[in-house]
């Protein structure tokens, strides 16, 4: 009787997985685990300590060190080979066999499994709020939360490092220099240093990295974002940043002095809009023809035509 009810619980969550993929790829969210191993390649660990057993919610263990492909992100079974192992753990539950304690890693605010993947999934299925758990904290510099992704992660860490070698949060504490993709804060401190040379070119003497970095974010990062903001020109690029932004005008700013000679930047501001606007019907388009190429494997029609 108990391996017919498990059987059951299995199909149900198997197929609460399937719908949970359609939907994050619909509304274009995260359903995948975060790989541990990715997040410690990516980000400076400083050390770690033992915190020992302890009561952890369900829904901050969003990682696995070995099953992240296993599991989404709510922890249903996304692989059929998960079949016979999580049958069993559901069988003991419905037998009251007590289980150990599942093993994880702390980052931030998250958690990762180090052991016990099968229970965790099995648990969040029968509406457990908590597990117990023996856990080990590992220090990082940046803080991670249950909503973030790999991508994420990554932007937060070249944030920090960003940060660190700017101290732009103390220059221009009101300010905010984050950015949506990776590896685009070399670009800012290419401008940094470029301001610093044309400074440097206009006194004849050199000019130390701290005072180019006052001097960049009040005469030329400050300026975009004032033209940014009385354009309202966030409200054409959902979920960007005003730095994001800012980079994007400078350089289409300079393509258009390529090829016009002089225009003013609140032109090319203008300009860049007209050109670049997430329209609601394009980007809705975009995100189907992403769903069916993950669902199917295959393109629309019309992509194949092209």
């Amino acid at each position: 009787m108990f391996d017919h009810f498990a059987r059951e619980d299995f199909e149900r969550a198997r197929r609460k997985a399937f719908w949970n993929k359609i939907l994050a790829l619909l509304l274009g969210k995260q359903n995948e685990l975060l790989p541990f191993d990715e997040i410690q390649r990516r980000l400076p660990m400083k050390g770690q300590r033992y915190l020992g057993l302890q009561q952890v919610p369900l829904d901050k263990i969003v990682g696995s060190m070995s099953r992240y492909r296993d599991f989404d992100r709510a922890f249903l079974p996304t692989q059929e080979k998960t079949r016979d192992r999580w049958i069993n753990i559901d069988k003991a539950h419905y037998q009251d066999v007590a289980l150990p304690p599942v093993e994880l890693y702390k980052i931030g605010d998250i958690y990762f499994v180090k052991d016990g993947n099968h229970r965790i999934s099995v648990a969040r299925e029968r509406g457990q709020m908590y597990i117990d758990a023996f856990v080990t904290e590992i220090d990082v510099p940046v803080p991670l939360t249950p909503d973030m992704d790999v991508q994420e992660v990554v932007r937060k860490a070249e944030y920090a490092a960003f940060l660190e070698q700017t101290h732009l949060d103390t220059v221009c504490p009101d300010a905010n220099f984050e950015l949506t993709l990776p590896g685009q804060y070399d670009k800012l401190l290419e401008h940094i240093e470029g301001h610093r040379w044309f400074l440097a070119q206009e006194r004849g003497e050199d000019v130390s990295f701290e005072e180019a970095v006052k001097s960049w974010c009040e005469n030329v990062y400050r300026p975009v974002v004032k033209i940014i903001e009385e354009q309202n020109i966030l409200d054409a690029f959902p979920g960007r940043t005003p730095t994001d932004l800012y980079l994007w005008i400078i350089e289409h700013h300079w393509y258009l002095r390529e090829a016009y000679g002089d225009v003013p930047l609140e032109e090319a501001a203008r300009h860049f809009v007209e050109d670049y606007a997430e329209r609601p019907i394009k980007r809705m388009t975009s995100i189907i023809r992403r769903a069916t190429r993950e669902l199917t494997g295959k393109p629309l029609k019309e992509e194949k035509n092209k």
